[in-house]
């Protein structure tokens, strides 16, 4: 079998074209006009990596038997016009996923925040008791090799469900592919406003997937849009609502959110015959999926952790975790906006009081990324007036952030950082370990 990735530098896509060659013994071949790290260097160590970047149109032959379209192409893309004109099956990413697992029963965990740590609790139970799983993760998580896996022989398949855009050519979410025997909703918070511009519509988009589930949803009691949309499938499968979890097994990882991660996979996993306290025993030595709360550093004063956290909803509870946990230490909080949705003027006031519990709060920002986002122009003070916080500090300036940082007083403190980008090149983990050396 031989599959072509269109695109395949993409966290997932790279991830499945590795799989593919490792496991199931594929001819994998690949393109893409840039691969940015850690893909690039992945792809490398298993051989797969372009040898030039670009699109040539000349590697799709009539013997490519699948070509994987990634989300990063357009439909105008010259291999993918090849591809079409010699008759080759083209799949989208999730679509692929489908169809390499209709015959197993699959979990799927959708949201607006914490599907991916609620899909590696369900992986690292499944794994601890030896249970196969096929499973799509969007981070790494300790003790899997990928953040892909697809096999023959496995029952079951967990997937984190993505509302963002199938492909090019399907503008559906990615989640409506799957067709879960079992799914959790987290919560909703609006998001991704380049696709979804009004409220009503990214609704409508959970509202599409809770009527692809067949057998059982799980839902988060307290988000009141939830409760409707599960209401509204009652009569046609099984709805079951949930909270924190609030028992007294010790756990590795911390925060109501976490609680409420936890409890979600602990249904899921009850639903194929675990029995709670089984989950419990062993979903404690979890210590999270990477960039998730993830400690970067530590000492007897200090403490810093780095997290995904972007969206209004990510950065308040993940803001409110770290409080709960260091209640009397200094709390220095520090975000990057560096989405589509968090650098559009219209979105901002949806951040209104989402640092409020952090002594000193940090937002960092690029205009060079507004403009090339060809986005309306965002400033300092637009930033601290959507914030609502007058003790805001914003900056435009990686270097002065990084320095202003190092010169911190670590003693009694923790520090919070938090991108689902880079800082612009800011070694997070190095400052990090420069400033716990200096606590000690």
């Amino acid at each position: 079998m031989h599959v072509h990735f269109i695109a395949i530098g993409g966290a997932a896509m790279h991830n499945l074209a590795m799989e593919l060659a490792a496991r199931k013994n594929y001819t994998v071949t690949g393109s893409d006009d840039e691969i940015f790290d850690p893909a690039l260097s992945h792809l490398r160590q298993a051989g797969l990596l372009p040898p030039e970047m670009g699109w040539y149109p000349e590697r799709i032959t009539p013997d490519v038997d699948a070509v994987i379209l990634g989300m990063h192409a357009r439909e105008d893309n010259p291999e993918l016009v090849r591809a079409r004109e010699l008759g080759i099956p083209v799949y989208s990413f999730p679509q692929y996923l489908y169809e390499q697992t209709k015959d197993k029963t699959r979990i799927v965990v959708a949201g607006s925040h914490g599907k991916t740590t609620t899909t590696a609790m369900i992986l690292y139970v499944l794994r601890q008791l030896g249970i196969e799983t096929d499973y799509m993760v969007g981070a790494q998580i300790e003790g899997f090799e990928r953040m892909v896996r697809l096999s023959d022989t496995a029952r079951y398949a967990v997937f984190e469900g993505d509302e963002y855009l199938t492909s090019p050519l399907d503008r559906r979410s990615k989640f409506l592919w799957y067709r879960p025997h079992i799914a959790i909703l987290t919560g909703i918070a609006w998001d991704h406003i380049n696709v979804f511009p009004t409220w009503d519509g990214y609704v409508d988009t959970f509202r599409q997937f809770t009527r692809t589930i067949t057998d059982t949803l799980i839902y988060f009691r307290n988000d009141t849009t939830l409760a409707q949309l599960a209401g509204e499938v009652a009569g046609q499968i099984h709805c079951i609502p949930y909270d924190a979890y609030n028992g007294n097994v010790p756990m590795q990882v911390f925060g109501r959110h976490n609680m409420q991660n936890l409890q979600a996979a602990c249904l899921a996993c009850q639903q194929i015959g675990i029995a709670p306290e089984t989950f419990y025993e062993k979903i404690s030595s979890f210590t999270g999926a990477s960039n998730r709360l993830e400690r970067i550093a530590e000492t007897a004063d200090f403490a810093a952790y780095k997290d995904f956290a972007h969206s209004p909803s990510k950065l308040k509870a993940t803001i409110n975790a770290v409080r709960e946990r260091y209640p009397d230490r200094r709390f220095i909080a520090c975000m990057e906006l560096h989405t589509f949705s968090s650098l559009t003027a219209d979105f901002l006031p949806q951040y209104k009081g989402t640092m409020d519990e952090a002594d000193e709060a940090i937002v960092y920002f690029n205009p060079h990324v507004i403009e090339h986002k060809r986005l309306a122009l965002v400033t300092a003070e637009d930033v601290k007036k959507a914030f609502s916080l007058d003790r805001l500090r914003v900056y435009t300036d990686s270097r002065l952030l990084e320095a202003n940082l190092l010169r911190t007083d670590c003693h009694d403190t923790v520090l919070l950082l938090m991108s689902s980008g880079t800082f612009d090149g800011i070694d997070v983990v190095g400052l990090a370990q420069t400033l716990a050396a200096r606590s000690n």
